[in-house]
């Protein structure tokens, strides 16, 4: 446990979080980077599944440690009467709530909107789900994979002539996560505004923020839609380049490192063609537009490759920028752990880290995004051990007593990590 930053936002705001997986407990890791008191609600035994994904050693991966850090963990039984009491009664001394279960689970379990509206008619109420909470499609399950490709993104990731490729992260569960986030606090905003204005307290139907995995892609795609419904056109699949924009790609260097290059302005194009030895290319009035330049991009990489490949990565960057081209290496997990400028806005935060077998010392993780007061805040904590503040947060919350917190959790005597 770190020492607690003065800077803290959302200090006194406390959030009750039923996420699984990725998105709904991104929305709660940014809110307790920020100072809120996130409870994280696992399931006994097993806790969120989070916790074996891309485990390498012992029983708790960095995955979970990282996505979930600065919050606390106590462990509830949902599919339990009491489990689900609980949750009521937590909801009552609770801001917002999050959760990303499949649509009608929560009522099915008694503890839908309306029961938590009966609990706290102030609680903001943030739903993840595959495709929203009404709709045709809102009964099904889905991962964001599947709101991915159908939230048009994956249609345009990879090349042309080939199936389309994902991302190496689950961004569609990191962007919903971003919006809940944002929705939250937005909720909580018009809640304070309201209760600052003498205004009658907002509706439950306006506490309840529904963000739907497809939808969030849906927002990313940029002028997708609009382009197909006002010209016809049809985006495709470009590898490295952005349609359109040229030339801006990714080229490898001659001792196999590669760089991005964002060559695309006009007068950037002219030094940068300069710079590469091609001022023929710089001066050809035929070139002097990037719309032009779009439909001789293969010709214009082909000149940008065979330079690059005669240079390591060092040289190329240096004589790029000194030229003003805006370009950067393409790093590893290895060059963003030595990089000075992510050290210097303190970036990579290093601490001792439980697998659940043993403690590794000195693991660098990314720090607290966006920078307040020069540079990250400090992460608090790790992702918490399954179950570590129940006792806590039940005595301190709830005002149970010690025989009684003993009783809920004997069931699970020996499964706490």
């Amino acid at each position: 446990m770190r020492e607690h930053h003065t800077i803290a936002p959302l200090a006194g705001v406390r959030v009750l979080e039923l996420g699984n997986y990725i998105a709904a407990p991104t929305a709660g890791r940014l809110l307790a980077d920020f100072g809120a008191e996130v409870i994280k609600v696992e399931r006994p035994r097993t806790g969120d599944e989070l916790r074996s994904w891309r485990l390498q050693s012992g029983t708790t991966s960095m995955l979970y440690r990282t996505i979930n850090r600065n919050k606390k963990s106590i462990v509830l039984d949902l599919k339990t009467e009491e489990g689900r009491r609980l949750v009521l009664e937590l909801a009552k001394h609770c801001d917002i709530l999050l959760e990303n279960f499949r649509p009608g689970t929560l009522e099915k379990w008694g503890i839908g909107p309306d029961a938590l509206n009966e609990a706290n008619p102030d609680l903001v109420i943030t739903r993840i789900s595959a495709f929203g909470q009404t709709g045709p499609l809102s009964p099904r399950p889905g991962f964001a994979a599947v709101a991915e490709a159908m939230g048009g993104f994956r249609e345009l990731v990879g090349d042309h002539d080939r199936a389309p490729v994902r991302v190496g992260v689950s961004i569609g569960d990191s962007i919903a996560g971003l919006y809940a986030g944002f929705g939250s606090i937005m909720a909580l905003f018009q809640r304070e505004q309201r209760r600052r204005d003498s205004l009658p307290a907002v509706p439950l139907r306006e506490r309840i923020i529904d963000v739907a995995l497809n939808e969030a892609m849906l927002s990313m795609m940029e002028s997708l839609i609009p382009d197909y419904e006002a010209y016809g056109l049809k985006r495709e699949r470009t590898g490295g380049r952005m349609e359109g924009i040229a030339p801006s790609n990714a080229y490898v260097c001659r001792d196999g490192a590669s760089i991005v290059v964002a060559g695309n302005g006009d007068s950037i194009f002219q030094r940068y063609m300069r710079v590469i030895g091609r001022p023929d290319l710089a001066e050809d009035p035929a070139l002097a537009s990037n719309d032009v330049r779009w439909e001789h991009r293969e010709e214009l990489d082909a000149a940008i490759g065979a330079w690059a490949a005669g240079r390591t990565q060092e040289e190329a960057l240096r004589i790029l920028d000194e030229a003003g081209v805006p370009s950067g290496p393409i790093y590893t997990a290895e060059d963003i752990c030595r990089d000075e400028q992510y050290a210097a806005r303190g970036m990579i935060q290093r601490l001792p880290v439980s697998t659940g077998e043993e403690v590794l010392e000195n693991v660098g993780f990314p720090g607290i995004v966006p920078v307040i007061g020069g540079t990250s805040l400090p992460i608090r904590n790790l992702g918490p051990d399954l179950g570590e503040n129940t006792q806590e947060v039940l005595a301190e919350v709830l005002g149970m007593g010690e025989a009684e917190i003993g009783a809920l959790l004997a069931p699970a005597e020996g499964t706490l990590v």
